[in-house]
């Protein structure tokens, strides 16, 4: 089965990690992504350190770059700056993040690529949008805390909390992804070329999903519940004997199934707990009554009971346990990529599992300027 981007080339000039992550799933589909770096220093996250990996090079550059070659170029420099438009004629798809207007100003704006090249892909990733917001920075944190995430996650007596990963840019590598298939779909059909414009703010809020539409739809304004859902109980964590359970309950049959195999049978027929807006306008007193049960066992015995009656239920693990346990579930999540050299780094694989499988071989993370004498090789010979 051919790599669903085979042949599809893609010069990323993004950095840190929304535009990073999204060409990396497209290097992880088949694409061939050549990284244009800064000379010397490259991307920024190559210097964000600890932890390193056994490669010398920081975890969090490897987080998003495997499967790519890496090129310096000085893109003020007259020499360079031709090989990277070369590189763009040769590329259908390109990707940025820098400064709104930058890339523009260093030569490389859109009107001219597209009269030059009508069929490329041209992918801006900003934080707050080209327009009004064009001059603020564009930071996950920032982000986070300014579209509302942080408003609505951490304990509702306590301070506002961005939550444990860099989400939004997560989020927006993601919607970048979305937005290059469909403009490749696009270019299928009518051979022409699209600008992808994606954004921090505009990926979060959409993320919002439910607490956004509340506050649209109902006029209220969401605020923290710690680990409680605002529309669902008991959707939340519970104590056990020795830690915390997560427990998702998502209806009444599953509500009347978890009490009965906590020995209590009669609070499905109580007029509090009976349907769900009910056990959500009582859930402190349904919390009390769940954990007095609760408090018999530990986590891990209510995990297995529950989970094999059909009520999602689950010890809070710390990172590695997450991986054990998809290892023990047979999801395979960790791969080894391969550097020219020979290093290793241990990834996290790509969550697509297609069938048949595709053929995709995803090398290590470069080193900085590790592919400089191919590429530019390739980029000074006739096209």
């Amino acid at each position: 089965m051919t790599a669903p981007l085979d042949g599809i080339v893609v010069a990323d000039f993004s950095r840190v990690l929304a535009g990073p992550l999204a060409t990396m799933t497209l290097a992880d589909l088949g694409a061939r992504v050549i990284k244009v770096e800064r000379p010397e220093t490259g991307d920024d996250t190559r210097a964000w350190g600890p932890p390193y990996a056994e490669s010398g090079m920081t975890t969090y550059f490897e987080s998003a770059n495997r499967g790519k070659e890496s090129v310096t170029l000085d893109l003020t420099d007259p020499a360079d700056r031709d090989r990277a438009l070369e590189l763009i004629a040769r590329s259908d798809v390109v990707i940025e993040n820098f400064r709104p207007g930058l890339f523009s100003r260093l030569g490389f704006d859109w009107e001219n690529l597209s009269a030059a090249h009508p069929g490329l892909i041209s992918v801006s990733v900003s934080g707050f949008g080209l327009g009004a917001g064009a001059e603020l920075p564009g930071y996950d944190f920032v982000a986070q805390a300014v579209g509302g995430l942080m408003h609505i996650t951490g304990e509702p007596d306590g301070q506002a909390m961005k939550a444990g990963v860099a989400l939004v840019d997560v989020l927006t590598g993601k919607d970048a992804v979305i937005g290059i298939l469909a403009a490749l779909r696009r270019r299928e059909l009518t051979g022409r070329g699209s600008r992808v414009e994606v954004n921090l703010l505009s990926s979060l809020q959409a993320a919002l999903v439910n607490q956004v539409s509340a506050h649209l739809g109902a006029g209220t304004e969401p605020g923290r519940l710690g680990n409680r859902h605002p529309s669902i109980a008991p959707y939340e964590s519970l104590r056990c004997a020795d830690a915390p359970i997560a427990v998702a309950c998502g209806n009444d049959a599953q509500f009347a199934k978890m009490v009965a195999e906590l020995g209590r049978r009669e609070l499905a027929a109580d007029e509090r707990f009976r349907r769900n807006p009910d056990r959500v306008a009582n859930r402190d007193a349904l919390v009390g009554e769940l954990e007095a049960a609760l408090i018999g066992d530990t986590a891990a015995a209510w995990a297995e009971r529950l989970n094999r009656i059909g009520v999602a239920a689950g010890v809070v693990n710390s990172v590695g346990e997450g991986i054990a346990l998809a290892e023990r579930l047979g999801l395979d999540p960790v791969r080894d990529s391969v550097g020219d050299d020979g290093r290793r780094s241990r990834q996290i694989r790509s969550p697509l599992t297609w069938i048949p499988e595709v053929p995709v071989t995803v090398a290590a993370p470069p080193r900085l300027g590790e592919h400089d004498e191919r590429v530019r090789a390739w980029l000074d010979e006739p096209a």
